[in-house]
């Protein structure tokens, strides 16, 4: 199932605002069209804004407009997801950005394969697997990254659960993921949010496996409700995973400087078009929080799976 498709020189995305009610699909004539799509979540997860953000500079670059410009407009839509800066300066330094972003949309499928297979490797028979928000095929071009190391070990026969606790304010874990996994007849239960360190207490989740908007040497941003996950996990000695590509890997940085995207209060004060606390009412939204790293049991890669003790010692490799 691939969450976008480079048609005619458009960009054509689902609207993961519809699901799971409709599957429809949303129209990119323009690089302003990703930009709407990024900032309302039609599209979203790193690694799809990444590969969008690449095809609204392929856009740009199709009328031509002013690449440089284009360039700070695309990365002031969402600043948590390191992908989204990653991919705008590739398809920047290129010299054909239609091809560098056919390239990346290419690369992202084989990269979440590679994740999936490395991710399998942990996934017992039997296990039972809580994940947080969306890193699906809809957070990436297709098949995802935690959810890809589901999908991988469901593939190869290994009986496995999946939990998916419902991921407040904007619910993509009941919407998104628990859609993904009927779609495939994965076995998969809905919870609330707060009822993951009680399932966790009780000895009924394995595994935690989750996705990541930012990477680095000291821990990750991910969607908020992470932490407390995490947090249970370590608790209750529950090994908690994180699945992301390289291109979410910030070498520069410590993870506790990562701007935290702040969305609208409406998103909490209503729930399906419906207000759900009184008028007037002041609220706090943040979209990502900080995972410290020794919390983190490891990172599943497109390279292996990196014990977070070696984490400086893997990046600086790569640097």
């Amino acid at each position: 199932m691939k969450t976008m498709e480079w048609k005619d020189n458009k960009l054509i995305l689902i609207d993961q605002t519809k699901l799971p009610d409709e599957l429809a699909y949303f129209t990119c004539n323009t690089y302003r069209d990703v930009i709407v799509a990024i900032k309302t979540m039609v599209v979203r997860g790193a690694p799809a804004i990444g590969v969008a953000a690449a095809f609204a500079m392929a856009l740009a670059y199709l009328r031509d407009e002013n690449l440089e410009k284009v360039a700070n407009e695309i990365k002031s839509s969402r600043p948590t997801a390191i992908n989204l800066f990653w991919a705008v300066d590739r398809v920047l330094a290129s010299n054909n950005p239609v091809e560098e972003a056919l390239t990346m949309y290419e690369e992202d499928i084989e990269t979440n394969l590679a994740i999936g297979r490395y991710g399998s490797e942990i996934i017992l028979d039997g296990d039972v697997i809580l994940t947080h928000c969306n890193a699906g095929a809809l957070a990436c071009v297709d098949y995802g990254t935690a959810l890809g190391v589901v999908r991988s070990a469901f593939h190869q026969g290994k009986d496995i659960n999946v939990v998916c606790d419902e991921t407040r304010p904007l619910g993509q874990g009941a919407r998104l993921s628990v859609w993904e996994m009927q779609k495939e007849n994965i076995p998969v239960k809905l919870i609330p949010d707060v009822a993951s360190g009680y399932l966790m207490q009780q000895g009924k989740i394995d595994k935690v496996i989750i996705g990541a908007d930012r990477v680095a040497n000291d821990g990750i941003a991910n969607k908020i409700g992470s932490l407390m996950v995490a947090l249970a996990a370590k608790r209750f000695h529950v090994p908690f995973y994180v699945a992301a590509p390289l291109s979410t890997f910030d070498f520069d940085i410590s993870i506790y400087s990562t701007e935290i995207e702040e969305r609208g209060p409406e998103e909490v004060t209503h729930y399906g078009g419906s207000r759900i606390c009184p008028k007037g009412t002041e609220v706090i939204n943040p979209a990502f929080d900080i995972v410290p790293s020794d919390l983190i049991a490891g990172i599943i890669s497109e390279k292996g799976i990196i014990n977070p003790e070696k984490f400086k010692e893997f990046f600086q490799k790569l640097i």
